[in-house]
């Protein structure tokens, strides 16, 4: 009971820097409905049903992995480390603001939100590999269930306040890089592996 507060919170903060972009994605989606965008129960569900793929896979691959000695999973944290530096280097190199692709339907908004995503699967597996039970599993998706809910009315409100949607996207470019590097080097320091 007592690492219900840390577990969660731990689910909170991992939800929420891999999700930076996909608060965009679903600003812009928000921001296309009624112009041939998907509707909003369509981008509800898809995001749901996207977001549940991404953690299902993630517990799939944390199980797989527990027969490796925990010291080496520390290794996965360099794919986030070479995905944080792989953006910083493109937010360096992009000009102009990226538009999403229109998508229709909930299978639509669910392909993009895995397919944008696919680089949360580097954070929850390592984060589920340290701690895996059915307690922090359900703990997890508790929490990812309340977190897509929030992100989903941000993104809403946010739809409707361009110059938010315009700093969003252009701060989300540098930040969640920044974010993913820090995030690589605690999995390789939390892990006690030692390079050298």
């Amino acid at each position: 009971m007592s690492l219900l507060l840390p577990t969660a919170l731990t689910a909170v903060g991992a939800f929420a820097v891999t999700n930076v972009d996909d608060l965009v994605v679903l600003t812009a989606l928000f921001a296309t409905r009624g112009r041939g965008g998907p509707m909003r129960r369509d981008i509800v569900v898809g995001q749901y049903v996207g977001i549940g793929v991404l953690l299902m896979v993630s517990v799939v691959a944390a199980v797989a992995l527990l027969a490796v000695p925990e010291r080496w999973i520390g290794l996965l944290g360099l794919v986030p480390i070479g995905l944080g530096i792989r953006g910083l280097l493109a937010a360096r190199d992009r000009e102009g603001d990226e538009v999403a692709a229109p998508v229709r339907g909930p299978v639509g908004v669910a392909f993009v939100t895995v397919a944008n995503g696919a680089d949360n699967l580097s954070i929850y597996i390592p984060l589920l590999r340290h701690d895996l039970g059915p307690g922090t599993v359900a703990i997890y998706v508790i929490v990812f269930v309340v977190m897509v809910g929030f992100w989903l009315l941000a993104a809403r409100l946010v739809a409707g306040h361009r110059h938010v949607q315009h700093l969003i996207d252009t701060t989300g470019h540098w930040l969640v890089p920044a974010v993913f590097i820090a995030i690589g080097v605690l999995v390789i320091w939390s892990s006690g592996l030692q390079l050298g």
